[in-house]
C-alpha cells in the first residue's frame, strides 16, 4: 500500500488548530485558539483544493470538535463545538458565524475539551477541565445522565462513544474508565464498569475495528497520553499491547478503515501503524500537531497544528496535490527549525557524526530521528523513512532564542528557564522547566502531571510562564490567548505574599468587542426580517452601539479623558436590548453592558421602565420572559420570583459581572449602596441561601468568580467607607462567602472568597462582630484545607489574626 502524501494545505485559521473532524470526504472541520470554527469544502479535484467558511465565532479558544451525521429531521447535519466558553453549542453547517446557533448545551464550568457522537447518533458525549464526563440525549440535546469520576480526576482529556451504551473516558488522573450507560446508580449517575490504570495522563482514544477485519492484536479500542505510548485494550480491561515511537505527548488518535492507527503529538509527526509497526511518520513544520482525524468515506487524514494550518493527506494519487505544492511542503520541513530542546538528548557539537555517515547506516525504525553535523557547520535533524528507506532532512536543529542567552541545566538537560514554585511552606520549591520552544499551557500540564499536583492550577502556571518569560517564544505566536481572561490575573504565589487589606476594586472588564458587535447585528438583522421592528435598533441606532463598543470594551477609560460621544444612547439602546429581546438573545448586550458600567456616567443611565443599569442587568439576566416581567417589583422582590430551571448561568454570570465593575467608579458605587438590599439578596439566592431553593450555576467557575468578585468589592467598599457598612452588607457577604466556600473547590472561587470575609475582619468594628458572630472562621479554615494552595493558607492565616485581635 503506498505511502501518504500531501493532498491540499488549508490556511485561514489565525492561531493553533486545536480540533479537526473529517465527516465526508468533500468536507473537512477544525476549530482554533482563534476562537472560530470552520467548514472546508472540496471545489476542485486536480489539484484538490478547499473553501472554507467560517460556522462560529467566540471569545475563547475552541478545542474541541463532533458531527452529528444527516437525518431526515435534520438533512444537513450539525456541527458541534466547544472550548473555553464553557458552552457547546450545536450549529447547522449551512449557517455561518453571524447565525444563532440551534442549540447551546449548558452544563460544564470549565474548558470542554472533549467531544464525541455515538454511532447512530443517539447521544453526544462530552469531557471537560472541571473533571465531568456528560452525555447528552440527541433527541432534545438535554442531560442524559453524568458519568462518575471518582477521586480528584482533575481533567477528562478523552471521550469515546463506542456504541450505544458503551462510553470510554481518559482523564489526567491517568485512568480510563469504562461505562454501561444501562447502569445508572442511585444518584442518578453512571459509575464505572472497569477503571484502568496506565501510568500517565490520557489524551486520547479511539475506537478500533474488531471481527474479520480488526485489528491485528485483537485490540477493541486505543488509548494514549504523556508517555508517548499508544496502549491497545479489550473491553474487558485487558491490555493486549503498546506501540512505542513518539518522543513526546500525543495529543490525537484515529483509525483507517484497513484498521491502521493513525496518531498526532508534540514531536511534529502524525504516524501510521500497522499491527505493532510504525509503517509512516509525517513530519509537520510546527511544534505540535494537535489533531488527526480520519475520512470513513476514504480513508484520507486530515490534521491541525499549531502552524495554524489544516492538511489532509492521501493515499490516493488522484487526489495527491500537484508537484509544486509537494516541493513546497517538503522545504518547509526541510527549513524548519527544530528547537535543540526537542531532540531528547543533549547536542554537542564535537561529537555529531558527519552528513556522510547517512549514506553507509540505515535506520532501526521509521520515523527514528538523528543529528549530524553539515557542511556548513549547521545541525541538521534527518528521519528515517522505512518505506522509502533513506533519510529524509527534516529541519535545522537551533537554540532557542530570547532567553538571556544561558542555559539552566536540569536534570541532565539544558533549558531556557528552570523556576522555582512555592507549593507548601516548610517545603522546598518544586522546579518548573521551560524552553521557549513549548507552549505553556503543555509545559505546565506537565509540571502539574510530574508533581501530582490539581488540574485546577492550570491557568495559574501557565499565566505564570507568560509572564516571567514576558511572552518571548520561538516557532509560535506570542499573542498566546489569556489564561484568566475575565479575572485579576496572579502568578504562583511565594510565601512571601502579604494579602489583606487588599483596597482596590476589582473589575471584570476585558473583552472584545467584534464578536460582540457582530453577534448584535445578526441578532438585530434577525428581528428585522421577523418583522420585530417594535424592537430592533434602527441604523442608527446600530451604527452608535457599534462605535462606542469599538471604542471602550477591552480599553481603559483612564486612557480616554475626554470621554466615548454617544455613551449615553448607546447604553440606553444596550439597556433595551436587554430588557425587550427574547431571552437566548440578550447574552452579547448583557457582555456589552458589563463594559460599558466601568465608563463614567453609565452608571446613571436608566431605563424608562425598568429603572437603573442594575435592575436592568440582574432582571434581564434571570428573568426569561419576553419582554422582562416585574418590572415595577424591586430587587429582593424579585430574588423570590424567577423560575431558576428557566435561566442561563452564563447570562447571570454577565449580570454579575456588571455588579462586580459597578465599583470602578464613584457614581456606580453609590448605587451599589442604594441597591445593595436587593443585590445583596439575589446574590444569596443565586449561591442557594434562600428559602432552600437551590443556587444557579452551581458548576460554572466563571459564575462563581464574578459572584465573589462582586461580594469582594462590597466588603471592600465596607473597608473604605464605614459609613457604607450597613448590616444587610456585612452579614450577607460573610453568609455568601460561606455557603460559596461550603460548595465550592476552585482554587480562584475560594480565594476571592475569603478574601471578601478578610477584608470584613480587617475593617474591624461591627464587621468583624458579624463575622465572628457566623462562625466565619470555620469556613476560613475549610477553604485552606479544600484548596492546599499555599496562597489560601497564607491568606487564611492573616484572617486568622484579624479574627483572634
Amino acid at each position: 500500500m503506498p505511502d501518504f502524501q500531501l493532498s491540499a494545505q488549508l490556511k485561514g485559521h489565525d492561531a493553533d488548530v486545536r480540533a479537526v473532524a473529517f465527516p465526508t470526504a468533500n468536507t473537512v472541520l477544525s476549530s482554533s485558539r482563534d476562537s472560530t470554527v470552520r467548514l472546508w469544502r472540496k471545489t476542485a479535484d486536480k489539484p484538490p483544493k478547499f473553501d472554507a467558511t467560517l460556522t462560529s465565532q467566540g471569545n475563547g479558544y475552541i478545542n474541541s470538535l463532533a458531527f452529528f451525521r444527516p437525518t431526515q429531521q435534520w438533512p444537513d447535519g450539525f456541527i458541534v463545538s466547544a472550548g473555553q466558553e464553557t458552552i457547546i453549542e450545536v450549529k447547522r453547517p449551512t449557517l455561518t458565524a453571524t447565525d444563532n446557533a440551534d442549540r447551546l448545551l449548558v452544563g460544564h464550568g470549565h474548558n470542554v475539551c472533549a467531544l464525541d457522537m455515538s454511532p447512530r447518533g443517539d447521544y453526544l458525549v462530552s469531557g471537560g477541565w472541571d473533571g465531568k464526563a456528560i452525555v447528552w440525549g440527541t433527541d432534545k440535546w438535554e442531560i442524559k445522565v453524568q458519568l462518575a469520576h471518582e477521586g480528584e480526576v482533575r481533567s477528562v482529556w478523552a471521550v469515546l462513544a463506542y456504541d450505544e451504551h458503551t462510553v470510554i473516558t481518559g482523564s489526567a488522573d491517568t485512568y480510563v474508565r469504562i461505562f454501561d450507560l444501562r447502569k445508572v446508580n442511585h444518584n442518578g449517575e453512571v459509575d464505572p464498569i472497569r477503571t484502568l490504570s496506565t501510568g500517565t495522563l490520557v489524551r486520547a482514544l479511539c475506537k478500533l475495528p474488531t471481527g474479520l477485519k480488526g485489528h491485528p492484536s485483537g485490540a477493541e479500542f486505543a488509548s494514549a497520553g504523556n508517555d508517548g505510548i499508544i496502549r491497545l485494550w479489550k473491553l474487558n480491561g485487558t491490555e493486549v499491547g503498546t506501540l512505542q515511537g513518539h518522543d513526546s505527548f500525543i495529543y490525537s488518535l484515529g483509525c483507517l478503515p484497513s484498521a491502521d492507527i493513525v496518531s498526532a503529538g508534540e514531536d511534529r509527526t502524525v504516524r501510521i501503524w500497522r499491527g505493532s509497526e510504525c509503517i509512516q511518520t509525517i513530519t509537520h513544520p510546527a511544534i505540535s500537531v494537535w489533531a488527526v482525524a480520519v475520512c470513513p468515506e476514504n480513508g484520507d487524514i486530515v490534521s491541525g497544528a499549531s502552524d495554524n494550518v489544516v492538511r489532509v493527506f492521501t493515499r490516493s494519487p488522484e487526489r495527491t496535490a500537484d508537484l509544486e505544492t509537494l516541493s513546497q511542503f517538503e522545504e518547509s520541513v526541510r527549513s524548519s527549525a527544530i528547537p535543540a530542546q526537542q531532540i531528547e538528548t543533549t547536542i554537542n557539537k564535537e561529537k555529531l557524526k558527519p552528513a556522510s555517515w547517512l549514506l553507509n547506516n540505515p535506520g532501526s525504525k521509521d520515523g527514528q530521528v538523528t543529528t549530524v553535523l553539515e557542511e556548513n557547520n549547521t545541525i541538521g535533524a534527518y528521519q528515517w523513512s522505512l518505506s522509502q528507506q533513506k533519510w529524509i532532512h527534516v529541519g535545522t536543529v537551533v537554540d532557542s532564542t530570547g532567553s538571556s542567552g544561558r542555559k539552566v541545566e536540569y536534570q541532565g538537560r539544558e533549558y531556557d528557564y528552570v523556576f522555582d514554585v512555592d507549593i507548601e511552606e516548610g517545603k522546598p520549591p518544586l522546579k518548573l522547566p521551560y524552553n521557549l520552544s513549548e507552549n505553556p499551557f503543555e509545559a505546565a500540564t506537565k509540571f502539574l502531571g510530574d508533581n501530582e499536583l490539581p488540574i485546577s492550577y492550570l491557568d495559574q502556571v501557565a499565566q505564570f510562564i507568560t509572564t516571567n518569560t514576558k511572552g518571548a517564544t520561538i516557532g509560535q505566536t506570542s499573542d498566546a490567548p489569556s489564561t484568566d481572561p475575565y479575572g485579576i490575573e496572579s502568578s504562583v504565589p511565594e510565601s512571601t505574599n502579604k494579602f489583606l487589606p487588599y483596597t482596590e476594586y476589582l473589575s471584570i472588564s476585558q473583552a472584545k468587542w467584534e464578536p460582540a458587535v457582530k453577534k448584535l447585528k445578526s441578532l438585530n438583522e434577525k428581528h428585522l426580517l421577523a418583522g420585530n421592528k417594535h424592537i430592533a435598533l434602527n441604523p442608527d441606532g446600530v451604527n452608535g452601539v457599534e462605535e462606542v463598543l469599538q471604542a471602550a470594551m477591552g480599553s481603559s477609560p483612564s486612557q480616554k479623558a475626554k470621554g466615548l460621544p454617544g455613551l449615553n444612547s448607546a447604553s440606553q439602546n444596550i439597556l433595551s436590548i436587554i430588557t425587550q429581546w427574547p431571552y437566548a438573545d440578550r447574552l452579547p448586550a448583557l457582555d456589552a453592558l458589563r463594559c460599558l458600567v466601568i465608563w463614567p456616567g453609565v452608571a446613571s443611565v436608566n431605563d424608562s421602565t425598568y429603572g437603573n443599569v442594575v435592575k436592568v442587568a440582574l432582571k434581564g439576566a434571570l428573568d426569561s420572559e419576553q419582554p422582562v416581567q416585574h418590572e415595577d417589583k424591586s430587587l429582593a422582590e424579585f430574588a423570590r420570583l424567577f423560575k431558576a430551571d428557566s435561566v442561563n448561568a452564563n447570562n447571570v454570570m454577565l449580570s454579575l459581572r456588571t455588579v462586580t465593575n459597578l465599583f470602578s467608579t464613584e457614581e456606580g458605587r453609590r448605587l451599589a449602596v442604594e441597591e445593595s438590599a436587593g443585590i445583596i439578596t439575589i446574590l444569596a439566592r443565586i449561591a442557594g441561601l434562600m428559602d432552600n431553593l437551590p443556587p444557579i450555576g452551581k458548576e460554572n467557575n466563571n459564575l462563581q468568580i464574578a459572584l465573589t468578585s462582586a461580594i469582594f468589592n462590597y466588603s471592600c467598599l465596607t473597608f473604605k467607607e464605614s459609613g457604607a457598612a450597613t448590616l444587610d452588607i456585612l452579614s450577607g457577604v460573610c453568609e455568601i462567602a460561606v455557603g460559596v466556600i461550603s460548595q465550592q473547590s476552585d482554587a480562584e472561587v475560594l480565594f476571592r472568597a475569603v478574601m471578601a470575609l478578610g477584608m470584613i475582619l480587617a475593617a474591624g468594628g461591627q464587621g468583624k462582630s458579624v463575622a465572628k458572630a457566623l462562625g466565619v472562621g470555620g469556613a476560613i479554615g475549610e477553604a485552606a484545607k479544600k484548596s492546599g494552595e499555599l496562597r489560601i493558607q497564607t491568606l487564611a492565616r492573616e484572617c486568622m489574626v484579624f479574627l483572634r485581635q
